[in-house]
């Protein structure tokens, strides 16, 4: 297993809808072991591949001890929204923002092996997964903001420096990878992304 790179905002892949897994295999369980490990690493909730810079339809997930992943996840999601929560994103660094979710959804898919997963999700977990599916069809969690919030999030990205971020956090990591990683913890307060381990 290994530590992955992170891509940050940016990058084409984060805006690219992610391709559908077809093959099922030693490379697929690879890919999502790294996965788990770069997401224990950061302690982060959840991580998608695009955010790693693979464009398949693979997430993972992590809340109160429980690990798992979902391979061509698809939604089913409640009419009901929860009450808005802080999100942030490893792919964001340093910028969060209460975020509209749907209270509930069912989750499908496969697993790196490609035997069906199916689990219901609310509050919390139901919020992971939403964010991750949207990585998987290029969508970011300020694009779900509107009005102020919307406009202070742009005004937030547009402000950060991200080199200098991204060689931070190379400078700190180094022992662990060998090429920019540019993720970073949400800032004091964010529910979700980083730094907040459920």
């Amino acid at each position: 297993m290994a530590v992955l790179p992170i891509r940050i905002i940016g990058d084409p892949v984060l805006r690219t809808v992610a391709e559908p897994v077809t093959e099922f295999g030693p490379g697929l369980r690879r890919l999502v072991a790294d996965m788990l490990e770069t997401m224990e690493d950061v302690d982060g909730a959840g991580l998608a591949a695009p955010q790693v810079g693979v464009s398949q339809r693979v997430f993972t997930y992590q809340m109160d001890g429980v690990r798992g992943h979902v391979v061509n996840p698809v939604l089913e999601l409640s009419e009901e929204f929860q009450e808005d929560m802080v999100e942030g994103c490893l792919s964001i660094p340093g910028v969060a923002f209460p975020v509209r979710r749907r209270a509930r959804a069912v989750v499908r898919g496969s697993d790196a092996d490609g035997a069906p997963v199916e689990f219901e999700a609310e509050g919390l977990l139901a919020r992971i997964a939403q964010h991750e599916t949207d990585h998987l069809d290029g969508v970011l969690f300020p694009d779900r903001l509107e009005g102020e919030d919307r406009k202070a999030a742009l005004r937030a990205i547009r402000s950060i420096d991200y080199r200098s971020q991204v060689d931070d956090t190379v400078g700190k990591r180094a022992p662990r990878i060998g090429s920019a990683f540019g993720a970073g913890r949400a800032a004091p307060g964010a529910a979700f992304g980083a730094g907040h381990r459920r």
